[in-house]
């Protein structure tokens, strides 16, 4: 969509998306997010005849936020919204561009306690071991085995799709059965994967990705889409679902399959901390929503199995 606003709003905004580029390594599709979210916030503005940044005060800004929720805009969205509006009002008054803050003090919505979506053990074992229809035809043979190969990493290793797609061959150790895993704020983390997946792997590229290169293929990129570019996050998406669905398991997403993961390992007895690391995690707080999970699970399956529980 094509917000209007002031020129001098959209200088601001161009200047801002440069600083996030250069100075917070974050992926451009972050980047893209938060231009999007800040662009749009600026134009409602503008429609309301605000159109320099030294108008915009707080009220402003909570009768944006009173709009957004009456039009049904969920709270995860809404919330990231306010932290793109905070980190761009902060730039501005940072860089002496306007000479307040309106956002410091705003508020996100609450979140809801809602716990992640995870398969049972037997759940995921039926996930990555499912045959699917495709893998009985030849020409479909080296995209089932890149298939194989891209689930059995995602369940083994709880890495997020976005950091999965953009692996090269080099990232793979599979002498110590590793993968180098580069996530958000290009930060780089070394993460563990087991037999399975280095199986699955190793079949991929010996038998699999071999057919699909051509003169489009990056070099060195690990998995490889139907044309022979890095497989995108889209087609890694459409994968999990369908193979949710030829597995008979509840639908899940790719997120939903590391929410999983997670939970699996820490109900095999793994350390919180070492989950954290696995999973890029900056904060324990975040990986400790998984022990809250485990310990649902534990409190259904004593229900079920003690006749005084």
């Amino acid at each position: 969509m094509d917000y209007t606003m002031s020129e001098q709003m959209n200088h601001v905004v161009e200047a801002y998306v440069q600083y996030l580029s250069s100075n917070r390594g974050l992926s451009p599709l972050t980047v893209k997010a938060y231009e999007t979210d800040v662009r749009e916030v600026l134009h409602i503005l503008h429609l309301r005849g605000i159109d320099t940044l030294d108008s915009v005060n707080l009220d402003h800004l909570r009768a944006w936020m009173a709009h957004e929720t009456h039009k049904g805009i969920s709270k995860t969205s809404l919330a990231r919204k306010v932290v793109a509006l905070r980190g761009f009002f902060s730039y501005t008054h940072t860089h002496g561009i306007s000479s307040s803050n309106p956002a410091a003090s705003l508020a996100t919505p609450r979140q809801s306690s809602r716990l992640p979506e995870v398969l049972t053990r037997s759940q995921a074992e039926e996930f990555v071991q499912v045959q699917m229809p495709q893998e009985q035809e030849v020409s479909r043979k080296p995209l089932a085995v890149r298939d194989n190969a891209i689930m059995e990493l995602l369940y083994a290793t709880g890495v997020r799709v976005a950091e999965l797609v953009s692996l090269d061959i080099s990232d793979v150790d599979f002498s110590q059965h590793t993968v180098r895993v580069t996530g958000k704020g290009n930060k780089q983390r070394i993460v563990p994967f087991g037999i399975p997946a280095a199986h699955a792997l190793e079949e991929w590229l010996s038998t699999g990705r071999a057919v699909l290169i051509n003169e489009h293929t990056p070099h060195g990129a690990l998995f490889l889409g139907a044309r022979g570019g890095r497989i995108n996050q889209r087609q890694v998406r459409e994968l999990v679902h369908e193979r949710a669905r030829a597995a008979g398991v509840p639908d899940i997403s790719p997120h939903a399959l590391r929410h999983s993961a997670a939970t699996h390992m820490l109900d095999g007895g793994a350390d919180l901390r070492e989950v954290q690391e696995m999973l890029g995690h900056s904060s324990l707080q975040t990986t400790q929503r998984y022990t809250h999970v485990s310990l649902e699970q534990l409190t259904k399956k004593y229900e079920q199995a003690f006749p005084r529980a």
